[in-house]
């Protein structure tokens, strides 16, 4: 059966019944019954002479060396700081079209580009270019008892394919960890960012090109719009891993009709345990910055698991409201919330909602089992968080959280590829195999076994 991709025209950032993307993002749905095969006519075989200009890409990156390669990433930086204005000013269509559109504050927030992005952007080449060199490492080697001499050592992917919402951020992001690991990249990457995208793209390929890399490491397939995606989607043995980055509904539709292997980012469903032991001032800090410090991301905290017997929840509601947190709260929190405060009462949605925006679902529980059950319940396998003075609940809470990322008395904003000093991420991955967490170097590459003999035959 084969895909269609339509428009999405919500404009809620969240999960369930309030996930949505921008309008004209090109979220993914199932096909409808019967529908005429994708791909059909010029596109196919448009995107088809792209996935192999990547393939033979890929070839000179795989060949190419650290310090060729090092090179590469800060042209590529230079080029953003030198083109801000000719970036931001594309920028500035994309958001204003979005905000005619009416995309949510959240949304846009993550489709903005400002000069202190496109610097942390150019920042974060510089320091994948001082990480080292994940290819040709040695994951291990022995040598037999019959003489013969093998190793197991990281090769770059090959091709890699990305299907993303409105995130330019995205865009140099993967191409930097793309070309450090010696691979090549195709990008579709929304029309909510279609200018922006299309501005960066051209950027990254001349830096290329002014150091002798190749352009063809780094294309999109947005001129194609959702069949654009589709073709991607369909492109087995042209395109050796797809990577989503978005929605739910994005993710889900890519990991359910990709013919590619994919590698599932997930959603944030995010959760932070308040122990009865945790004291004010450090949970205040923590939860302001989990929620408030950039809420339209994956890493923010949408959940808060309070202790009965905690005394701090007051001060931690009271500073909430005062940075412009709406509460969805269960009956137990609500004679605690402060007067004036936004609140609403929490429903079943709110707990498995990611809000990305300034919203926060709180729930009194009587026991850090019973905060343990409601993670497994609600969580996606994002992050989770406690906060606490008690070791022994520490200890229990990371050995009993099954998620990608668990966090003991920091911010939940710490699960990122940059500030665990992998210079940058392609995503934060919720599946088992493979990737696990913030998605660096050496996520983008696989594995393959060098034997080496004298003669040896097997008896």
């Amino acid at each position: 059966m084969t895909e269609q991709i339509v428009e999405h025209t919500g404009t809620a950032g969240t999960t369930g019944a309030r996930q949505g993307g921008l309008p004209g993002e090109g979220a993914l749905h199932a096909p409808a019954a019967g529908a005429e095969a994708a791909g059909s006519g010029s596109a196919a075989a448009e995107v088809r002479g792209i996935t192999e200009r990547a393939r033979r890409a890929s070839r000179r990156m795989a060949g190419a060396n650290r310090a060729w390669k090092d090179r590469g990433l800060r042209a590529i930086a230079s080029a953003l700081l030198g083109s801000q204005d000719h970036i931001l000013a594309a920028n500035a269509k994309d958001v204003a079209a979005g905000r005619e559109n009416g995309t949510s504050a959240a949304m846009l927030d993550r489709l903005t580009l400002t000069p202190q992005r496109i610097q942390g952007l150019a920042d974060a080449l510089e320091k994948l270019a001082t990480l080292p060199d994940p290819v040709g490492n040695v994951v291990r080697g022995q040598t037999l008892p019959n003489g013969l001499r093998m190793r197991q050592i990281n090769v770059p992917m090959g091709v890699v394919a990305a299907i993303y919402e409105a995130r330019p951020n995205v865009t140099v992001d993967i191409a930097g960890l793309a070309l450090k690991s010696g691979n090549a990249v195709i990008l579709r990457g929304g029309t909510a960012a279609a200018h922006t995208n299309g501005a960066l793209l051209d950027i990254l390929r001349d830096a290329l090109d002014s150091v002798k890399l190749p352009r063809d490491a780094v294309q999109s397939v947005d001129k194609y719009g959702r069949e654009g995606a589709t073709l991607l989607m369909k492109a087995r043995g042209q395109v050796d891993v797809l990577i989503p980055r978005g929605g739910r509904e994005l993710i889900q539709t890519v990991v359910q009709n990709s013919a590619v292997p994919v590698i599932e980012t997930g959603e944030g469903n995010v959760h932070i345990f308040l122990d009865a032991s945790a004291k004010e001032d450090m949970c205040v800090d923590i939860l302001l910055n989990a929620k408030t410090q950039r809420p339209s991301v994956c890493n923010t905290v949408e959940t808060l698991l309070v202790h009965k017997d905690s005394t701090v929840i007051p001060a931690v509601l009271a500073a909430l409201s005062d940075a412009g947190v709406r509460l969805h709260v269960d009956e137990r929190i609500a004679p605690l919330v402060p007067a004036g405060a936004t609140s609403f009462p929490a429903t079943d949605e709110d707990w498995a909602t990611e809000y990305m925006d300034l919203d926060l679902a709180v729930k009194m529980v009587d026991s850090l089992p019973e905060a343990i059950k409601h993670i497994r319940r609600w969580s996606t396998g994002h992050t989770e968080a406690i906060l606490t003075n008690d070791l022994a609940n520490a200890e229990t809470f990371i050995a009993e959280i099954d998620s990608a990322a668990v966090i003991v008395n920091a911010s939940t904003r710490f699960t990122d590829g940059g500030e665990l000093g992998l210079g940058a991420e392609v995503g934060i991955s919720t599946q088992k195999l493979h990737a696990r967490g913030p998605m660096g170097l050496k996520e983008l590459t696989t594995t393959k076994w060098i034997i080496q003999g004298e003669g040896q035959i097997r008896g």
